[in-house]
């Protein structure tokens, strides 16, 4: 018996160490929790009594919808934040002023003609009279016009008596011929000086000779110096002002903020003789200013460098990955490791394997309330691409007994209908397996039809799994539906067990011995799985793309192509979506795959890859890794972080534990390979689906924030991306107000000089770099207009969808976007409801099947739903007939083994034409299915390393 065991297949020792969970499974949460307590805190203003009469009266949705205020509040502030970093803070800092602000000033030094100054306000002498035209620009000519004689200010008598004070700078002297003109307001119109309405504004290096500054205030003595030539005696005053201009000093707020006459004298001599004012900004203005410098070089690098990145990877990158792979020969995956390996199952495939590059692929599809012409398109489509038949296996799922609405017949009976059945699994029976529920709905049943597609000369094997339900579920609405995620780890839960020879459900082994039937091939020689969605039309080409780039990078572990939509043109809705479903791919995928950490594959269209070659002798398990398998099938999911992840977004999530479990591998996207789907054409189906998406979004984003081992350093990492991301995300309904506020201010805005015009163009690159994408990329004109309509929505996707997300984030339904004949209200599928009896569904190796198999044959039995008749167990009969087989155990060994154990029911036991016999079966306390659980408890068993043949 030795030889039906295998050893420990991974070779390192830390790959068996998985980093810690990011779904912790506890039943219960601490009423300590600080998330917990910080969500009662901020909702202490609704007691739990009016919740109930609110129409929440179980304590999950109550303690659900206080998170989701919670989370609320946090969005709410983060949005306040860049509102008032964005708004706020040039006012708190920089405060509008007539006195300091620079867009109020006009520069002396500036190139405007003619630019003169009067009483430190500007005007514009280029077609005066008089001359005042002949005056250099830049000049201050109050001189020319009367003033300074009723200053207010100058009435104090504490300082009267100061020469500088009682001067006037208009009374007519020798050396002064005085002004000559009336006031500047009754001049200004008479000698066509016309006024800028803003003052005259000074660098320190144009300030006049016998000027100074006080506090900002440029102050022209230049009169005054040359009426009184020599220095006053004890006139406090007028020694300051020669200190100032004798020794050179511009700033003279410091001399005269020293003594109480000076600082009474300040404004008398600013009334008299102001020429304008200090253009250098404040320090709170100087630092706004250079926050917003760096804010805009920050983001505009993130753009430009998004979109340069992108082209580079449109036109360099993503071919070099899609280049038809060299010939070479492949070595066998499967041997005599695995026990069906030795028993000479693989024999019939190993010519084929050495002379052909293909990969044996899954094409997985997921049905739920799909109609029969969506569903025909997509299995033609898949049937229909150019790989060989023989190398792919079409795996159809349809979740439950669900009849769509509008359908005349349930979707299971659609997809058996278009599938040439084998003769000998008409009549499948239901087998057991663990499906992904909480409570009873943990034991499901489904069947699977085993056949062939066949479509425009191609015959391509398919398995039909139809998930039925248990028997006590039969009558209810609904039967056997569990979701999306429990249809993709029927598959991932399938493969994993085939991998390490673990223990299976009778629906694994069902499933293993009829793609084995179907394809002549054992399970494990599958590496890659295409998961396609029901609504989906592949193009001929796109799955060769796909599994060229995983033949050419061995470390691409997942990738996806463009999703192209098929309805366009149906409606408004579907109109605005357009561009956004191009910009997402093209420089949002396109960008992130330099990184190799594509955040998102989206479910409708994606690959993974089951396991990885790993030199010539040895594999690494990858989307059927454990740890994997384990995470995504968790079935008590009871906070509203987890039910946003794994009930919302499985295709996001998913990607996000690929990426924190395989940090140096790649999730990479494929612009060649090209999809249509059908997307919603009514606004309510697209506010459902995009409420689910985008909350998914946030949570996952959260998640992958904290993979601290993803590519890059600091502002040059995937990490940085994310957080951006994440930040951009939860502000989009701020942003998007922000904008249209920032297009009103440059509307009404004056530009005085080159900063005034990076608001202006910061937001034309943001808007139009996509376009110039457009012409680098598709070269399609057309989408240029799909963009212009994506603009004139921009409220709707940035303002309308994510409010109205955020404030359901505690509805975990689909809502409008699979439609069910005759349903009233979706739950989603972690209710928990009754409880899970483990002894329904039995676990056994394949190696342990066989044998039961091998005795009920020996002894006459019914036969097994794997071999309906002789013709099969005669097949498989000559397979288990080599010499390598028969001199290693013998099939009386084998019955002799369980001779003991003739009386329990088994799988072989069952016949496809008689109802299913589901009956407990006794295993120690190790080996025994925990109720509530989807682990398999106890040591698993460690795998011998798979040596492959030349």
């Amino acid at each position: 018996m030795a030889s039906l065991k295998r050893g420990r297949t991974l070779t390192r020792p830390d790959r068996l160490h998985a980093p810690a969970p990011m779904l912790s499974g506890q039943d219960e949460r601490r009423s300590l929790d600080p998330w917990v307590l910080f969500s009662k805190i901020t909702t202490f203003w609704a007691p739990g009594f009016v919740l109930s009469k609110m129409g929440m009266p179980e304590l999950a949705s109550r303690q659900a919808w206080r998170e989701k205020v919670a989370l609320c509040w946090i969005i709410a502030l983060i949005g306040g934040i860049v509102a008032f970093l964005t708004l706020g803070l040039p006012h708190v800092f920089c405060p509008p002023s007539a006195m300091t602000s620079v867009e109020n000033f006009v520069q002396v030094s500036s190139d405007v003609p003619g630019l003169v100054g009067v009483n430190g306000f500007a005007y514009s002498a280029s077609s005066a009279k008089n001359e005042l035209s002949r005056f250099p620009s830049g000049s201050d000519i109050s001189s020319q016009f009367l003033h300074g004689s009723n200053v207010e200010a100058c009435r104090d008598p504490s300082i009267s008596g100061y020469s500088s004070v009682q001067y006037n700078p208009c009374t007519a002297k020798e050396e002064n011929p005085g002004c000559p003109l009336p006031p500047i307001e009754e001049s200004a119109a008479t000698y066509n000086l016309v006024p800028t309405g803003r003052r005259l504004g000074y660098d320190w290096v144009d300030i006049p000779k016998n000027s100074f500054v006080i506090d900002g205030s440029i102050l022209n003595l230049t009169p005054y110096i040359k009426a009184f030539p020599a220095a006053t005696p004890e006139d406090v005053v007028d020694g300051a002002i020669r200190e100032v201009i004798d020794n050179g000093i511009t700033d003279a707020t410091r001399v005269f903020l020293r003594r109480p006459e000076l600082i009474a004298s300040i404004p008398c001599l600013t009334g008299k003789y102001f020429a304008g004012s200090l253009s250098k900004s404040t320090p709170g203005c100087f630092g706004v200013k250079l926050f917003f410098v760096i804010s805009m070089v920050i983001i505009l690098g993130i753009v430009l460098t998004r979109f340069f990145m992108a082209v580079l990877f449109d036109w360099f990158l993503s071919f070099k990955l899609a280049r038809p792979p060299r010939l070479q020969p492949k070595h066998i995956i499967g041997t005599k490791s695995a026990p069906w390996a030795n028993a000479g199952v693989n024999t019939e495939i190993k010519q084929i394997q050495l002379d052909s590059n293909e990969l044996f692929t899954v094409l997985l599809v997921t049905c739920y309330s799909e109609g029969e012409s969506s569903l025909r398109c997509t299995i033609e489509s898949l049937a229909a691409t150019e790989y060989s038949d023989d190398r792919k296996l079409l795996f159809i799922i349809a979740d439950g007994i669900i009849t769509g609405s509008g359908n005349e017949k349930s979707t299971p009976d659609i997809c058996v209908d278009m599938v040439e059945l084998d003769p000998l699994y008409t009549d499948p029976e239901p087998q057991s397996y663990i499906a992904v529920a909480s409570g009873a709905k943990q034991h499901n049943m489904a069947k699977v039809y085993a056949g062939h597609f066949v479509h425009a000369g191609h015959r391509v094997p398919t398995v039909v799994v139809v998930k039925c339900g248990a028997p006590e579920e039969q009558g209810k609405p609904k039967p056997g539906n569990r979701g999306k995620r429990d249809s993709q780890l029927i598959l991932m839960n399938f493969f994993s067990r085939v991998t390490f020879n673990d223990r299976m459900t009778p629906l694994d082994y069902d499933l293993f011995t009829k793609i084995h039937h179907l394809t002549g091939a054992t399970p494990d020689y599958f590496e890659i799985v295409l998961m396609v969605d029901a609504d989906t039309k592949v193009y001929p080409d796109s799955l060769r793309l796909l599994t060229n780039c995983m033949i050419n990078d061995q470390m691409i572990m997942g990738l996806c192509g463009e999703t192209k939509i098929a309805n366009k043109r149906d409606s408004w809705v579907t109109a605005i979506q357009v561009f956004e479903y191009y910009i997402s791919h093209h420089l949002g995928k396109g960008f992130e795959s330099i990184f190799g950490g594509v955040t998102c594959l989206p479910g409708c269209f994606c690959m993974y890859r089951l396991k990885a070659r790993k030199g010539d002798s040895d594999w690494v398990p990858i989307i059927t890794k454990p740890e994997i398998v384990q995470e995504y099938s968790q079935n008590e999911v009871d906070t509203l972080h987890q039910k946003n992840l794994l009930l919302l977004g499985e295709d996001r999530f998913l990607t996000t534990l690929m990426l924190r479990n395989f940090p140096n591998r790649k999730m990479m996207f494929m612009p060649q390979a090209i999809c249509k789907t059908v997307v919603p054409d009514e606004f309510s189906v697209l506010l459902s689906q995009r409420r689910r998406w985008i909350n998914s979004t946030i949570h996952n984003l959260m998640e992958l924030v904290l993979v601290r081992n993803l590519c890059g350093t600091f502002c040059f990492s995937m990490q940085f991306v994310v957080v951006m991301e994440l930040i951009g995300t939860v502000s989009l309904p701020v942003a998007i107000v922000m904008t249209y506020v920032l297009i009103y201010s440059i509307a009404t805005t004056t530009f005085t000089d080159a900063a005034s015009y990076y608001p202006l163009i910061l937001l034309i690159l943001i808007l139009f770099l996509p376009a110039v994408l457009i012409l680098l990329t598709t070269r399609k004109l057309i989408y240029i207009a799909w963009m212009l309509v994506y603009l004139l929505a921009l409220p709707v996707w940035n303002f309308v969808l994510p409010v109205y997300a955020y404030w359901h984030f505690d509805d975990f339904s689909w809502g409008e976007t699979r439609k069910v004949a005759g349903e009233t209200k979706e739950e989603d599928h972690g209710k928990k409801d009754g409880v899970f009896d483990s002894s329904k569904i039995t676990l056994r190796r394949w190696e342990d099947y066989e044998r039961r198999r091998l005795r009920n044959d020996k002894d006459g039995a019914h036969g097994s739903p794997s071999f309906g008749n002789g013709m099969v167990a005669q097949n498989r009969a000559s397979v288990y007939s080599q010499p390598e087989f028969d001199d290693r155990i013998s099939e009386k060994g084998l019955i002799e083994e369980y001779d003991s154990s003739k009386g329990e029911p088994s799988h072989g036991d069952q016949n496809e034409g008689f109802d299913p016999v589901v009956q407990p079966t006794a295993y120690d306390g190790a080996n025994t299915i925990q109720p509530q659980q989807h682990r398999l408890h106890g040591p698993r068993p460690q795998p011998q390393r798979r040596n492959r043949q030349k």
